[in-house]
């Protein structure tokens, strides 16, 4: 088993990442948010936040949310929404927060949503993360976005951040009320877990899911649940330094330090991993037909996983890919000048494609 541990923790690593310095600490906002610059309150004439909670209907599972609505907004007239998923990890205070509120900063209503069994949202056991509810969640999401007062539910657009992103794409090849598709930083969480992150581990798969059904086992006559490590597990900067990757460094500064929120615990169930393994975002992309725009940073270690979606998403002729000059996967989460260039080119993609 401790080699299940060990394991874990390294494709882990890669998909609950994040950034540096700039920050808020979530005791000091009334909204919990983490992000530079996040609303401290409402004021009339502003961009405003709005706590919601609604059903994921699919599991019956109580789903919390931020609705960001934009500067004099008037419910009577009628507004595009963008669904915003949030990274594996990660939660609607954190990185799909900040993008939520800089894009409802540019006249859309956005939603920014804690995935089912995680962060605010119910379901148990807690921090099940399997790939039908992530993309359930999103769908989720849309249904709910679409009845909010002064909302154009015939533009409604999606933006997916790391392995939302990744969950993103496989919701957007099926459900067309999605108009136009963006990502920043996507990642195939399936490909890391199955495969390790950049390939590394594909000599353990076997005994990795030899060990994972040795706890669905065990859990069946009644056992504990068992839990993959969790960033919340203390790292001495010796050893965060020793971390194999940039993305693992700057993930643990960002989850554990710099953005760091109770409700985002970075770990799930031993259980999920059955699930995810055999998960791959890069499958029928060729389904997506709506305007896609996938950005990534120049330099991240995950940019592969997005150069793969985008090379295979071949049913649309109206796909950019955007590579964030220098900036590392993490830096997109957080870091100036990355943020408001990521902003502008979400801003000038939804504004072709979805207004």
């Amino acid at each position: 088993m401790r080699y299940l541990k060990t394991t874990l923790l390294v494709t882990l690593l890669v998909t609950t990442l994040g950034g540096d310095a700039m920050a808020q600490d979530y005791k000091n906002n009334p909204f919990t948010l983490t992000y530079e610059n996040a609303l401290t309150k409402n004021e009339s004439g502003k961009v405003n936040i709005h706590p919601v909670k609604y059903k994921q209907h699919q599991t019956n599972i109580d789903v919390v949310a931020n609705v960001y609505t934009p500067a004099n907004y008037n419910p009577i007239n009628k507004y595009p929404a963008i669904v915003v998923a949030h990274p594996n990890g990660g939660v609607k205070e954190q990185v799909s927060g900040l993008y939520a509120q800089n894009l409802a900063e540019q006249g859309y209503i956005t939603i920014a949503f804690d995935a089912a069994y995680q962060g605010g949202s119910s379901g148990t056991p807690r921090y099940t993360d399997k790939p039908q509810n992530r993309i359930e969640d999103i769908r989720a999401a849309a249904d709910f976005i679409s009845q909010y007062p002064g909302v154009d539910a015939h533009h409604i657009g999606m933006l997916g951040i790391c392995g939302g992103g990744g969950y993103s794409i496989k919701a957007a090849q099926t459900d067309k009320r999605f108009i136009a598709v963006a990502t920043v930083s996507m990642f195939n969480t399936g490909d890391a877990r199955r495969n390790g992150f950049m390939r590394s581990q594909k000599e353990t798969i076997q005994q990795r899911l030899s060990d994972i059904a040795k706890v669905r086992a065990q859990e069946a006559v009644g056992g504990e649940i068992q839990y993959s490590p969790s960033f919340g597990q203390n790292m001495t900067p010796e050893q965060v330094a020793e971390l194999p990757f940039e993305m693992y460094r700057q993930g643990y500064e960002y989850y554990a330090n710099t953005h760091a929120h109770p409700n985002s615990q970075t770990n799930n169930t031993i259980d999920s991993f059955q699930d995810l393994i055999a998960f791959d975002v890069n499958t029928n992309v060729e389904l997506i037909s709506q305007p896609l725009l996938m950005i990534a940073g120049e330099k991240a270690d995950s940019l592969y996983m997005t150069q793969e979606v985008f090379a295979n998403a071949s049913g649309t002729d109206n796909k950019e890919l955007f590579l964030v000059p220098n900036a590392s996967h993490i830096e997109t989460y957080w870091k100036q000048p990355y943020v408001q260039q990521i902003t502008d080119k979400l801003t000038t993609f939804f504004g072709d494609n979805l207004k």
